[in-house]
């Protein structure tokens, strides 16, 4: 059911069978939400909830932030050198400093 732009839009790309990356809302998720998220999958869509990733150790807000939309572009096709991944050092998207998440310091 198209009845806006967004969700229109939303319609076409699925249906040309683009890539489609929904970031959903926090919880709490109503049975409404997950029965939406489930037919956005089934029809090819993917998911994002823009879950902190706690391995990078974010030290405040804007590497939260930071590290979710380039996990999102990533999604998306675009390259992100410096997206943290499980298992891999890297310096943080936002370049202040480095880390290793096998450290416990």
């Amino acid at each position: 059911m198209s009845d806006n732009l967004l969700t229109r839009a939303a319609d076409v790309t699925l249906k040309e069978r683009r890539r489609l990356v929904l970031m959903v809302r926090e919880t709490p998720l109503h049975a409404g939400h997950l029965r939406n998220m489930l037919q956005v999958t089934e029809s090819g869509g993917i998911i994002f909830p823009p879950v902190p990733a706690w391995y990078a150790r974010p030290t405040g807000s804007e590497e939260i932030i930071a590290h979710s939309v380039a996990r999102a572009l990533s999604l998306l096709g675009q390259p992100c050198q410096n997206l943290p991944r499980w298992g891999e050092t890297h310096q943080l998207i936002t370049g202040e400093h480095e880390y290793d998440h096998r450290s416990l310091d």
